[in-house]
This record gives structure tokens, sequence and C-alpha cells, in this order.
């Protein structure tokens, strides 16, 4: 199956194309272009995604990708000035599904990747299934798509290993999720954020310590040299037993802590034990109730996937706390972490498998 899909949730514009087989059982896929644009040097000086700006810059760089893709695979990328003519001839190539991120996300970014979807599925790809796509489903099944360093089980050996139970961790920006799967189309919510997702305290905290936008890979710079131990800051809810999580306190201790050392707040070492402090509390929260939801339900594997799985310490951490429970270790290559269409084209085909389709209009709010 060949899949054209399209991701605009946030501040990445992006367009895949992915041939996809195996089967529900045993899914394969093979990327041949996976575009992504990023916008993060036009929203850091704001601290933030600011969402008339993605709205504009998806609208810019989306035929510009797609040009890219199915006009001229060989050439850079094209000068937005060249995408005036919307007169051209696409290769000759297959597309069985074209699929598009419909939500969560920010509405009006939504909204170019739904209305640009729906204009080359009827100017050039009328004969294929156009399909909506949760984005979380996306990172959830990110750990599909291939990669060349393997954790402790190749995703080419996934049809013959006892995977499920799983225990799936999804981390982001807007999302802390915790999942109990049964397979790759079924699950349950164990838990999930009552405030502030993981991925926001990060930025939060990073500017906090002003470091700049996003606060994500910054905090794991400054926390690399830092000591994790130096201050002891709270881990919310980590010894509850349900298995939401809250950060929104663990946050404001950073706060409170950096208002009453003022002094050296703009220290180097300062601000690198602070980062290193608040990883430590996030991580080990984070790891904690994923390890208790594994022995609770005997779970064979952990997946870990979204933005915030990009976290070396969060990684790490998971790596050798599945080697110590004896299951194996899910997690999707670097390159897949952060918002991208290939993972979109994961999620299209596991869902055309189940014959599931889902209302293409944007849907901020929609959740696994």
């Amino acid at each position: 199956m060949k899949i054209l899909s399209i991701e605009t949730s946030c501040d990445e514009t992006s367009i895949a194309s992915v041939e996809a087989s195996g089967g529900i059982r045993a899914p394969r896929f093979k990327v041949l272009q996976n575009i992504v644009s990023s916008q993060i040097a036009l929203h850091a000086p704001f601290g933030g995604v600011v969402p008339n700006i993605a709205k504009r810059e998806h609208l810019k760089n989306l035929p510009i990708i797609f040009r890219q893709i199915f006009v001229n695979p060989k050439s850079k990328i094209l000068n937005p000035k060249q995408t005036q003519n919307t007169e051209y001839k696409i290769l000759s190539t297959k597309v069985d599904v074209v699929a598009v991120t419909v939500g969560p996300g920010l509405e009006p970014a939504l909204w170019t990747g739904v209305n640009f979807a729906k204009e080359i599925h009827k100017n050039h790809f009328p004969k294929a299934k156009l399909i909506g796509v949760n984005h979380m489903e996306g990172h959830l099944y990110s750990f599909l798509l291939p990669q060349k360093t393997q954790f402790p089980i190749s995703n080419s050996q996934f049809s013959k290993t006892k995977i499920f139970p799983a225990v799936g961790l999804v981390v982001s920006g807007g999302h802390t999720i915790l999942l109990l799967m049964k397979s790759l189309t079924e699950w349950k919510k164990l838990g999930e954020t009552r405030d502030d997702a993981v991925g926001e305290a990060f930025d939060k905290v990073a500017r906090m310590l002003g470091l700049p936008y996003p606060g994500g890979p910054e905090i794991q710079r400054a926390a690399a040299p830092g000591d994790p131990s130096s201050v002891n800051f709270p881990r919310p809810m980590m010894k509850d037993k349900n298995y939401d999580f809250s950060f929104s306190g663990l946050k404001t201790s950073v706060l409170y802590y950096i208002r009453d050392h003022k002094e050296q707040s703009k220290n180097k070492n300062f601000i690198e034990d602070v980062a290193a402090s608040f990883q430590a509390a996030a991580v080990e929260t984070l790891v904690y109730k994923t390890a208790r939801a594994v022995q609770e339900f005997k779970a064979k594997s952990i997946i870990l996937a979204g933005g915030v799985a990009a976290n070396q310490s969060l990684r790490e951490t998971l790596v050798k706390t599945s080697k110590e429970l004896g299951v194996h270790f899910f997690a999707p290559p670097m390159a897949y972490n952060t918002d991208n269409a290939a993972m979109i084209a994961a999620a299209a085909y596991i869902q055309t498998l189940k014959k599931k389709n889902r209302r293409i209009t944007a849907q901020a709010n929609l959740n696994l």
C-alpha cells in the first residue's frame, strides 16, 4: 500500500510518501520520502507557538514540499515563487491512501493540512482513499518505522515476538498518557496528566531558567553536566495508587526555588543543577508509574512515544528498567520522535486495516 501523508498539527509542516505491507500482525514500512519543515526559529522569540504564524507557514510550505516529492524529487526545496503556478504535472505514481492529521492540535494549523489534503486528493489522486488520522496514534505507532539502531528487539522481529500486553507511555507537549495495550489496535487508558503535560513542564521550566524555546532539548543540554541530586524536587503523585500524573506542582516548586535563590540564578552551575534536578524528578515519576503498570498487568513490553521520547535520560532509564523487569522496550527512531508525516502514514495503515475512518475536519481536542 502506498500512502501519502500530511502533518500540520502544530509548528512542523511535513509530507511523507510511505510504502506499507505485512498486515496487522507484521506491519512493515518503507519511508520513501519524509520532508519536515520546522518553524522553531520563527516561534522562538515568542517562547511558544503562535497559531496564526504556524498557519501562515503551513500554507506556504505545503505546496513546496508536495512539489518536491511528487514533481521533482531530486530537486532542492523549491523557491516559493515557483509554486504560484498551480498547473503542473506530477510524476506518474500510484497512491492508495491520502492521510492527513485531523487532531489533536492547533485548529488553524490543522485546517491547512485538511484543506490541502482534500485539494490534492481531488486534483491528483481521486481514486485514492482519503482518511483522517489521530496525531497521537501517529506517535504511538512511530516505533514501527524503520530504524538503523535497534533496541533490545528489532522491528523486523515484531511478528515473531510476544510483545503484548504492553504498557505504552505517550509523552509530548500536550499529553502525558499511560496505556495498557492488548494489541496494536486494542488499548485502554490507565492514566493521564491532570494538569500540565510533561513536555509543557519542560518548556516552562526552561523559560524560568532563561533557556531558549523549545525547552525540552535545552533542559537536556543544560542538565548533562549538572548534578541531578543537588535539589530534591517533588515527585508529584508518584506514590498514588492510580496511574495519573501531575506536573504543575513540580513546575511551581522549580519556580519557588529559583525565586528563593535569585543571587545564584544567573550562575551557569546553578542553571545546570536545577535543570538536572528537574529532569530527574520528571523522569523518575514517569518511569516509576510505567514500571508499576508493567508489574501489575504482567506486560511483556514497554512502548515509549511522543516528542518527549527524544529525551535521552528518559530513554536510557526506560531501557535499563525494561532489562531489570525482563521485558522488551520499543521506541521510535530519533528522526521520528518529533511531529512528522511518516508516523501519520504508519497510523493510517493500521487504521485502514481496521476499516476505520475519521471525519475529515479539524478536531483540536481529539484524544486517544
